[in-house]
């Protein structure tokens, strides 16, 4: 290990900034650096599918500044700076602004947008990121200003984002339709019959749904977009987002030979396969597990920072329920584990909605929960649920 050398985290993300938080309140002193390629504000992430409703600027979602966060956290944020390699041998991060030696390195480095492989793909909007968010709400207020009629717009995907988003902009007022291949929304995360709910109370706020459908190409005509898929039928739309997904940021651990898979492999101690590299958030895979929420972020994040600070600790994920953001029907889902082996069972109530996902046992295994359903059967379930890792 380098004496005098920093801890160096790469992305100031919720991951990042939860872990340099965890650090601080075991550690105050030890060198801290931090470094983003955009300008390292603090806000979160999860906000921006429900932000145009809420008529949120970029600038209004932002909690903290990156010198507001480097006071707070006694560290050095690098902003608007590109890592161009990792030289693990070395022990240091190289930059367009120089060269930083680590005593251990974290990457925090996100996930990315999927492109999807049509032609066209180049004039969807996406919205991972505040900046992405900043473009996206330009378009919309150039749009509402420009047309004498509510703006149309056409979102790809109809897993959680896309249902989030298509709830957040028929509440503003648009005209919102979403395309997916599936036969029903969130189908990674909803049995067949509570996607059908789902769908319903979607429908009823004024949303379209366009399902066994794949898009072929998007053609820009006269300021509009015209979506066509394989089945011959098209789609007309002022704009076009993209929500089929992420993918982790992984190719700064592979120029560093680190093992990647999914994403950046690591162990229960979040370890990469290099020594004193770790990872954690959108871009790790722990132990098998890709979880792209809040809550198996700041676990990793506390249980990281105490193995930074000397008390090496494996991360725990309990199973962690995952609250989607459509008012129009309150949703909670705490997904089986990939590549489970089981059946969904459904009832319905009065006023909401239960799934039950269990094994060949009987055992629970997951569990969706839809409407307006009791917290104390949410607490109920995930008592019985078993501990991911």
């Amino acid at each position: 290990m380098k004496h005098g050398a920093a801890i160096i985290v790469i992305g100031t993300g919720l991951a990042g900034y939860h872990l340099a938080k965890e650090l601080r309140k075991l550690d105050t002193e030890v060198p801290l650096i931090l470094i983003t390629q955009d300008d390292g504000a603090f806000y979160s992430k999860p906000m921006l599918s429900n932000a145009v409703a809420k008529q949120k600027t970029p600038a209004q979602l932002v909690m903290q500044t990156a010198d507001v966060m480097a006071q707070q956290l006694n560290a050095q944020i690098l902003t608007q700076t590109t890592v161009l390699s990792i030289d693990a041998v070395a022990q240091q991060v190289v930059t367009r602004g120089g060269v930083y030696a680590y005593r251990q390195l974290v990457l925090a480095c996100g996930a990315q947008p999927v492109m999807p492989p049509i032609s066209g793909a180049e004039r969807l909007f996406n919205v991972n990121n505040l900046t992405d968010y900043g473009h996206f709400r330009a378009a919309l207020e150039q749009l509402k200003n420009a047309l004498d009629r509510p703006p149309r717009l056409l979102i790809l995907g109809a897993g959680l984002i896309g249902c989030e988003f298509a709830n957040d902009f028929v509440v503003s007022g648009f005209e919102v339709q979403l395309v997916d291949m599936a036969t029903q929304c969130l189908p990674r995360l909803l049995p067949a019959a509570m996607a059908a709910v789902l769908q319903a109370r979607l429908v009823e706020q004024g949303v379209r749904f366009h399902f066994n459908q794949r898009v072929q190409f998007i053609d820009d005509q006269l300021g509009s977009y015209q979506v066509s898929c394989e089945s011959g039928q098209s789609f007309s739309a002022d704009l076009v987002l993209s929500a089929i997904g992420l993918q982790p940021n992984i190719a700064l651990a592979q120029q560093a030979q680190i093992t990647t898979q999914r994403g950046i492999v690591v162990d229960a101690y979040l370890r990469t396969s290099v020594s004193n590299i770790y990872a954690l958030g959108d871009c790790a895979q722990v132990q098998g597990h890709w979880l792209c929420y809040v809550l198996p972020l700041m676990a990793a994040a506390r249980a990281l920072a105490k193995t930074l600070s000397g008390q090496p600790t494996s991360v725990r994920y309990p199973s962690m329920p995952v609250v989607i953001k459509t008012p129009a029907c309150p949703l909670v889902v705490c997904p089986p584990p990939p590549f489970s082996v089981g059946q969904w069972q459904v009832q319905s109530f009065d006023d909401y909605w239960q799934g039950l996902f269990t094994d060949a046992q009987g055992s629970l295994c997951g569990f969706a929960l839809l409407g307006n359903f009791p917290q104390v059967e949410k607490n109920r379930l995930l008592q019985q649920m078993p501990i991911l890792i």
